[in-house]
């Protein structure tokens, strides 16, 4: 049986058995029949089967390059490396859905196999005022409602994205090339960077995973059991979902920095906005969170964060995969735009509503006893999270609105991103220092002077301490230099936290959800630090040098070798051989591939922990007796500390899925409790 016949009969099937999950899982609800439950999670395992097979044959097609699928027709090829030819899955429309379709049937047999063993779990619960309960249930988890209203949810997500494989996005059409055809590869710029096999995978991960939060967020609507329990349930899958996006976005702009030559790693770019921006509303979620299961308050608002983070990752998909945008992320116009949106529409729509539906219920007798204190800290946070969310949305799609609605095509360009947000990462570096010296509060009293004061000593004189040794170093500046201040205030704080944990726990004071959030404000606060020194002092210059003319720039010494023709499998690069302070030589490179119609810049990039010097091309002037190449020179500060600074917040975010402590079972969680239906 062909490629595409296999293919197209995998789709076909994920799809059918998503349908037939909704069915099933509708009439378990309706009837109040665990029988039919049970079917459910079988069809998730038939789901996931499915998107195995059509991701197993579309690589095979890629490997094998079976040209008469026109997917492979529009971007194998004979001579693309074989890491990069099992990207290729995820470097053009088709795969990518087929991609997410994976990734999301992972997740709903995950969640299926999670929530079906026997044992108690905690799913919903009440609070009253300032006590919270939380009801444990013992026996078929499927069969409770509401895990089986978040496995609808999720069959139906399956079931649109299965659809869109099988209508405008079909992966596996038939077509008739030429004998000896062979096809131009994926863009030249996917197929240069080992970082490539990586970023998307983990991005979508992290893209995929918030959808299982919000399967239970509808269920909690639509079920009326509000409490914090379903909060508890899922917890962690929170938090994996929001450390792959992190990672996912870190490792996108290691990529870029290391691949575009343009010497800088993000640029406000409309599609890394739209990763960034459920990353924003989840980050508010996961402090806010802690509020409603320490106070049972914000439920209306953490309902709200958990639907706009999945929402927002619709969104991102829109404007990645419909050609609105002009972005090197982006992928070419396409049919897909109008269904996406329309998605879109339906799951604000619904999740509106629902909210709605139980406004009621939803209000809750807790409140903020005390301004200054944890959960008013965490308040401010989520306003100012809010903000940067609503100023980054706001540049990124008001371009389009225009557009749509006036005919004129504008851009808003980094001056408006970095004027509007820097004031908000300010304030929240502060907060970021300050709340977890808050103590809850409740009491009916402020938190003591003197109490706030003696747990920050360590973090202001480290916040000192960072400033003096930067204006040492040079930095000058308003913006930077506080930015390092607040850096160090952050990270004194986080550090503290970290080594009393130690000290009270031993290694244990290194996981858990508390200390491995410290952890991750540490990665966050080298990528704050960093970000701020490598954006205000970048320097950069073009130089024209002939073989063995040495140039000086910004304290370093370059010096052009000569260049030589290197020809690898699938391009034919002219490098240049450059000497960096007298030591190792690199090779920046212009690089021609068989089916582009222009060449592409291959940058090198020296790095040490004190600063980076990056080197590009700009082009090799012919002329008779010479060798000659314009280069460019850019240096900037502390860059590699961005990428270690990711490695710790993923560091960080795996250490806080790890319990605590070893959980000692309570009596209440021995006893059975069953729900109201």
């Amino acid at each position: 049986m062909s490629n595409v016949a296999l293919g197209s009969a995998a789709i076909a099937a994920g799809l059918g058995a998503a349908l037939l999950g909704l069915v099933v899982t509708g009439l378990g609800l309706a009837g109040r029949q665990r029988f039919w439950l049970r079917y459910a999670r079988q069809l998730t395992f038939g789901m996931a089967a499915a998107a195995v097979m059509a991701v197993v044959v579309m690589e095979r097609a890629l490997i094998t390059r079976d040209f008469t699928v026109k997917f492979v027709a529009e971007n194998g090829s004979s001579t693309t490396p074989p890491v990069f030819n099992v990207a290729t899955l995820w470097s053009a429309l088709e795969g990518s859905i087929l991609l997410w379709a994976l990734v999301l049937c992972g997740y709903a047999v995950a969640v299926a196999v999670k929530f079906s063993g026997r044992g108690p779990v905690a799913l919903w619960g009440v609070s009253v005022g300032d006590e919270q309960s939380v009801i444990k249930v013992r026996g078929r988890r499927l069969g409770d409602p509401m895990v089986a209203w978040a496995m609808l949810v999720m069959f139906a997500v399956s079931a649109f994205f299965f659809a869109l494989m099988v209508g405008p996005a079909d992966p596996f059409i038939s077509v008739e090339v030429p004998p000896g055809y062979d096809g131009p590869g994926p863009n030249p710029l996917l197929q240069n960077h080992i970082l490539m096999a990586f970023h998307p995978p983990i991005l979508y991960l992290g893209y995929v995973g918030f959808t299982v939060p919000f399967a239970f967020a509808v269920a909690a609507l639509a079920t009326g059991r509000l409490g914090e329990g379903w909060l508890a349930a899922t917890r962690r899958w929170t938090v994996a979902a929001w450390g792959f996006l992190t990672f996912g976005i870190v490792l996108g702009a290691w990529w870029s920095y290391e691949t575009l030559g343009w010497g800088g790693y993000w640029a406000w770019d409309p599609v890394e906005n739209a990763s960034f921006l459920p990353w924003l509303t989840g980050t508010a979620y996961l402090h806010s969170v802690m509020v409603q299961e320490r106070r049972g308050m914000l439920r209306v608002w953490n309902l709200s964060l958990v639907i706009a983070t999945f929402s927002l990752t619709i969104l991102g998909t829109f404007l990645t995969r419909s050609g609105v945008l002009a972005s090197v992320h982006s992928f070419t116009e396409s049919g897909i735009g109008p269904a996406i949106l329309g998605f879109f529409a339906v799951v604000v729509a619904v999740s509106l509503a629902l909210i709605a539906w139980r406004g009621d219920q939803l209000r809750t007798p807790g409140r903020i006893a005390a301004p200054v204190s944890r959960e008013g800290a965490f308040l401010a946070n989520n306003a100012l999270f809010a903000a940067f969310a609503f100023v980054v949305l706001l540049g990124t799609v008001f371009p389009l609105l225009v557009e749509a609605f006036d005919g004129r095509t504008i851009s808003v360009g980094n001056p408006y991103f970095d004027r509007m947000t820097r004031p908000i990462g300010f304030a929240l570096l502060f907060l970021m220092a300050v709340a977890p010296m808050l103590p809850w509060g409740g009491e009916g009293r402020r938190p003591p002077a003197e109490l706030l004061s003696r747990r920050l000593l360590v973090p202001i004189w480290i916040a000192a301490a960072a400033l003096l040794l930067a204006v040492a170093a040079g930095a000058r500046g308003w913006a930077p230099l506080l930015a390092f201040g607040l850096g160090g205030f952050a990270g004194g704080a986080a550090l503290r936290q970290i080594l009393l944990a130690v000290r009270r726990h031993r290694w244990r004071g290194l996981v858990g959800r508390t200390n491995g959030g410290m952890i991750v404000h540490l990665g966050v606060v080298l990528v704050a630090v960093a970000f701020a020194a490598s954006q205000s002092y970048v320097r950069q210059a073009e130089f024209d040098l002939e073989a063995g003319q040495p140039a000086w720039f910004a304290g370093h010494e370059v010096v052009y070798v000569g260049s030589a023709v290197v020809a690898h499998e699938n391009r034919t690069e002219r490098v240049a051989f450059v000497r960096v302070d007298g030591a190792k030589t690199y090779g920046p490179a212009i690089a021609t591939y068989p089916f582009a119609s222009q060449t592409i810049g291959i940058p090198s990039v020296r790095s040490t922990l004190r600063d980076d010097v990056a080197l590009s091309v700009l082009s090799f002037p012919e002329e008779v007796g010479t060798d000659r190449v314009i280069l460019r020179v850019t240096v900037q500060p502390l860059v590699v500390w961005l990428w270690l600074g990711g490695i710790v917040m993923a560091l960080g975010t795996a250490l806080s899925l790890l319990p605590a402590r070893s959980k000692r079972r309570e009596p209440a969680e021995e006893a059975a409790a069953e729900a109201p239906a």
